[in-house]
């Protein structure tokens, strides 16, 4: 186990106001952001290799683990000041971790309801970045409903049997193990029966079938269990109670999770607008046209009223009252209002936008080019906005099934 008096970190982590926190971290992002980017295109910004040598500085300079509590290794600040961190890494310009699954699903999850020996395991290396996290759900026949997972994990002595495939599962190709859930039971609903195991994706049998994207990009994997030997010690809480945890690593996923992504639409919405006043066609500048002007106008209305509801989250979530229902919907509304955003940076490119994601003399084209490609997938990723729409409709509001 990672002891607190190992952890060290800038001083501004350990600021009397969150002010005092707040501009200790920016000048701590001015200096060290430059500095790790120079001489990087901003195309390089957002490549797998520079953010995983970003977030690899992060944690090196003692960053990592925020919230979590000090006798694991972290450093226990409140939910508000690991908002001032996302809302001004965001404002910077820095990009998203590559290995977010583990800091921001797995490293909760593994302190809620991991043995003392997985912490001991698993959260110092989470800590220092050196091992990397994909998360094994979704499956061909079980995607929105997972309760439909087919994955057979058959208890042999000391080991699960592992049978069957994931897929989209994000950075499998790059990881080092895996949030996995299967089989391991029959019960009178689909949800009895599942476990969650830590999956060495070494092990033998494991095979990795990257899946080529949109965006020339290969983030996404299928994933092929054939006879693997998965140690039992490997099983995350009790057998056939794997779905209350899936539950907890959902809400995780979808409340503060999505809170840097809520802060980072914001922050796009301000280069939509520069990008909108200086793009110019048939003598005018695109950001005159009415059309334009009014999808801008009910974006920063809808962005506002999502930091404004992403606040509530937080508060919540201190006061130990977080609700399911809340975090289905702040990821339903981000997803389909950065889908927005997107669709009409690609009215204000115009002719541009066919350039392409990897069009290397325009960069800036194409960037906005490849982000608008991504989200398409992220009214799926997390949940489909069907599936969100269903909870928020049954457990929000108790419309009948």
């Amino acid at each position: 186990m990672v002891r607190a008096d190992m952890v060290r970190g800038p001083d501004f982590l350990r600021a009397a106001s969150d002010a005092e926190f707040r501009i200790g971290l920016c000048e701590w992002l001015a200096r060290e952001l430059p500095a790790l980017a120079a001489g990087r295109g901003p195309a390089a910004m957002n490549s797998i290799e520079f953010r995983l040598a970003w977030e690899n500085h992060i944690c090196k300079a003692g960053l990592s683990g925020l919230g979590w509590p000090r006798e694991v290794g972290g450093h226990a600040l409140s939910l508000s000041r690991q908002a001032i961190y996302h809302e001004e890494v965001a404002r910077a310009g820095a990009p998203l971790p590559v290995n977010m699954i583990a800091h921001g699903i797995v490293a909760p999850t593994l302190i809620a309801f991991g043995s003392a020996e997985q912490k001991r395991r698993y959260l110092p290396r989470i800590l220092d970045n050196s091992e990397i996290w994909c998360q094994g759900y979704s499956e061909p026949d079980a995607g929105s409903d997972l309760a439909a997972l087919a994955l057979r994990a058959e208890r042999r002595g000391d080991v699960y049997l592992l049978n069957g495939q994931k897929i989209w599962t994000s950075f499998a190709h790059l990881s080092d193990y895996c949030l996995l859930l299967a089989r391991t039971g029959q019960g009178s609903s689909p949800r009895t029966g599942i476990s969650v195991m830590l999956t060495d994706m070494k092990l033998p049998g494991i095979s990795v079938r990257p899946i080529r994207q949109i965006t020339g990009e290969a983030d996404f994997n299928e994933v092929f269990f054939d006879n693997v030997e998965v140690p039992a010690t490997a099983l995350l809480g009790k057998e056939n109670e794997g779905w209350r945890l899936a539950m907890a690593a959902a809400n995780y996923e979808r409340s503060t999770y999505f809170v840097p992504r809520v802060v980072r639409l914001q922050s796009e919405l301000e280069q939509l607008i520069r990008l909108a006043s200086r793009t110019y066609r048939h003598g005018c500048a695109v950001i005159d046209k009415p059309s334009v002007r009014e999808e801008l106008t009910r974006l920063c209305i809808n962005a506002h009223a999502l930091r404004l509801f992403a606040d509530k989250i937080l508060a919540d979530s201190e006061a130990g009252e977080a609700s399911g229902v809340d975090s289905s919907a702040i990821k339903l509304l981000w997803s389909e209002n950065h889908q927005r955003l997107f669709n009409l940076a690609m009215e204000v490119l115009g002719p541009e936008a066919a350039l392409g994601p990897q069009e290397l003399n325009s960069p800036d084209e194409g960037r906005w080019v490849r982000e608008y490609l991504w989200t398409r997938a992220e009214t799926i990723l997390a949940g489909t906005s069907e599936v969100h729409r269903n909870i928020i409709a049954e457990r929000g509001l108790g419309l009948p099934r």
